[in-house]
């Protein structure tokens, strides 16, 4: 039996619905400003007047995006886990990640840890969890240089300025161009016998981040059709939820303004607030409307948005929270691989 006390302390339901709290009274905050302050009136009647069944589109839409989370993230850390495993595990991923920023770090870290426990080698485990952020992020950065580059050449959406369309395009190109090359300055040299605690933590950062990356290309470049679907779905569908959050609130604009402005908005969600509550939604609205978006429809649609993001991956987190907990608790009911196929031997 795995003791309580060596359980993270973030698998706890408590903890997930205490860390909840203050991104909730946030989300609150801007509800009352919307709701109260003057010259918001317009943004008052949108949200007054938001169609329930868009919203109900937009849960449902997000529920497709954490499922394709786990489609996705099956194939990179074990093609043998069992659904349910992968399930919940996922699910504790997402639900940390809507109260922590870093674009899902956080996440990823709990994730490893869980898999770590429940018997992968932490090399493994490290080298994967690069290899998942490269592939989870590289569909965004490959979405901005495509459709930058079709808004620039006016194939797509309505006219927009170069600053808006070839400067994003070049900028994700040459990270795409960089993660490529990363991997070329190699792990560097096994830290010496007497190094400190810290250079051998660099030395192994390092290491992790080189052999993930080189990891990460290597199954891009012949990726699961499972992997590839869910990497795309995780991106289309969360997309999606701010359409169907648009269309709540009466006013859609183009869908390649919609794509546009959440790629560059999101950015907003690496600042270190509870939640990103606050980046992730000034950056969307700052970007929807230079985008051409209309102001207050934005404001609204963004917040709508913001709340479905925020509550629909928080419950299905306290979900897996506990369905991990349980696992934790008893070693063999944690099986990184499904019974069926531990019974057919290994996979080729």
């Amino acid at each position: 039996m795995y003791e309580d006390d060596g359980l993270p302390e973030e698998l706890a339901g408590s903890t997930l619905v205490r860390r909840a709290l203050p991104v909730a009274l946030v989300l609150a905050a801007l509800i009352l400003i919307a709701l109260l302050a003057p010259g918001l009136a317009e943004v008052r009647r949108r949200l007054s007047g938001a169609d329930p069944g868009w919203l109900a589109a937009g849960v449902l839409l997000e529920a497709l995006s954490c499922a394709s989370y786990v489609v996705m993230f099956r194939p990179v850390f074990s093609p043998r886990m069992s659904w349910r495993l992968a399930g919940e595990i996922s699910a504790a991923e997402l639900g940390v990640g809507s109260l922590v920023p870093t674009s899902g770090v956080a996440g990823l870290a709990l994730g490893g840890w869980v898999l770590h426990r429940g018997g992968m080698p932490a090399d493994r485990v490290a080298r994967r969890s690069v290899a998942f952020f490269v592939l989870k992020s590289g569909v965004n950065f490959v979405a901005v240089v495509v459709l930058g580059l079709l808004l620039a050449v006016g194939l797509i959406g309505p006219p927009q300025p170069w600053w808006l369309t070839i400067v994003p395009a070049l900028g994700a190109a040459l990270v795409i161009v960089l993660v490529v090359l990363a991997p070329r300055v190699g792990p560097g040299p096994a830290p010496p016998a007497d190094a400190s605690r810290t250079q051998r933590a660099l030395s192994a950062v390092r290491s992790a981040l080189v052999r993930g990356g080189r990891e990460g290309l290597a199954v891009a470049r012949r990726p699961r059709p499972s992997l590839l679907a869910g990497a795309v779905g995780y991106w289309i569908f969360d997309n999606a939820v701010l359409w169907a959050s648009y269309h709540a609130v009466g006013v859609v604009p183009p869908a390649s303004v919609v794509l546009m402005g959440y790629l560059i908005g999101q950015l907003g969600g690496a600042l270190p607030l509870p939640g990103g509550v606050g980046g992730i939604d000034l950056g969307l609205v700052g970007t929807l409307v230079a985008y051409g978006a209309p102001a207050a429809p934005t404001a609204a649609a963004v917040l709508a948005y913001r709340l479905i993001l925020f509550w629909l991956p928080l419950g299905l987190g306290v979900l897996g929270a506990a369905g991990l907990r349980a696992r934790l608790r008893d070693p063999a009911g944690f099986l990184l691989e499904s019974p069926a196929v531990s019974a057919a031997g290994p996979a080729r």
